[in-house]
């Protein structure tokens, strides 16, 4: 796999017409069980077809028990400036029944780890709105990681995969399906306690202190290009999106046949609209209008007339315009921005 990848990105060299690499994300799975020798292969690898800034953020997402002084250290040596662990809560007995390989003991020794190895941008995510979480215990989560110093926290609600285990368990009858009043509940739990301590939040499920806002995901937000390597890996850039096969053997075997295993999608004007609008409500920054405008006037009409409808019916105070004139979501309506925005997407002449 690790050779295919290290092919691929040879492959795709080109891809980004030669802009300087800005970040660097190894994500999608479990890549902190990966040998150093591997991230140190990725990394040059990509130093040797494009140019990376020298204050690049580079992540590694990390599992709570992958995490040892030695091996955090190693991944500091080698330009890892940034972790993602993914604790997710601190009671082990819904730890186990997600499916989680760690306990709430190891979660916060991983914290400690990577604080103690000098890795001070840390992002923690953690979910709510599960079977059996307490209010009281998601105050209790939320404050563990206030009092850690956590700079940056993404936090989720609980969603039921076809196939996973808790999907299972609730077909069986021994644990309940996700309330939506309760995971609304604990979103505004989250947003007041996090925002009260300074943790800000700058999209519908990421908080940060001042200067650790992640940089990666801004990107995708923003409309920057990205070039995605490995099975499922997704690629844009600004006129078209591009998508791997999501099997392995598939993958593989094709990188080895000298073809990049993909699909490919030319983006219209109204799917960039639509784009456009998903990712800026729910971000702090909003919908850029500068970029809906240089999609046409009938576009920047069209959301204009969308807004002020909703503004007088559905969403009364829901809107209001920041700074630079960008149309955003008010706090606590940003918990249903996805369905908004829905609402708001180009379909057809009004």
């Amino acid at each position: 796999m690790i050779k295919a990848m290290l092919r691929e990105i040879e492959m795709q060299a080109g891809y980004l017409d030669g802009q300087e690499i800005q970040t660097i994300y190894f994500g999608g799975g479990t890549p902190s069980a990966l040998p150093i020798e591997d991230i140190i292969s990725i990394l040059d690898v990509v130093a040797n077809h494009h140019c990376i800034a020298s204050t690049a953020e580079i992540t590694l997402e990390a599992n709570p028990d992958d995490l040892h002084a030695a091996g955090v250290t190693e991944w500091k040596d080698a330009g890892i400036n940034r972790l993602s662990i993914g604790i997710q809560a601190f009671q082990d007995d819904l730890l186990a029944a997600w499916n989680r390989s760690h306990n709430a003991r190891e979660a916060m020794e991983a914290v400690a780890v990577a604080q103690q190895a000098g890795i001070d941008n840390i992002t923690v995510d953690l979910i709510y709105g599960g079977p059996g979480l307490s209010d009281e215990d998601w105050v209790s989560n939320i404050q563990r990681l206030i009092d850690a110093g956590i700079p940056h926290v993404s936090s989720y609600a609980l969603t039921v995969e076809t196939g996973t285990a808790l999907h299972h368990q609730i077909e069986k009858g021994k644990s309940k399906v996700p309330e939506d009043e309760q995971a609304n509940r604990q979103y505004a739990i989250l947003q007041e306690m996090l925002t009260a301590n300074g943790i800000m939040q700058y999209e519908v499920s990421n908080f940060a202190k001042s200067g650790f806002e992640s940089r990666h995901n801004r990107s995708y937000w923003s409309g920057a290009h990205y070039l995605g390597i490995g099975p499922s890996a997704h690629s844009y850039n600004g006129v078209s999106r591009q998508w791997n096969v999501s099997n392995n053997v598939k993958y593989i075997q094709s990188i080895v046949s000298g073809l990049i295993p993909s699909e490919k999608e030319m983006l219209t004007d109204a799917q960039r609209f639509n784009e456009l609008v998903m990712t800026g409500l729910r971000t702090s920054m909003g919908i850029d209008m500068k970029r809906v405008a240089s999609l046409g006037e009938k576009f920047e009409q069209y959301l204009t007339h969308q807004i002020e409808s909703a503004l007088e019916a559905k969403y009364i105070g829901g809107f209001e315009k920041n700074e630079t004139g960008n149309w955003m979501l008010r706090n606590e309506f940003l918990f249903f921005a996805d369905g908004i925005a829905a609402e708001l997407f180009y379909e057809s002449e009004f």
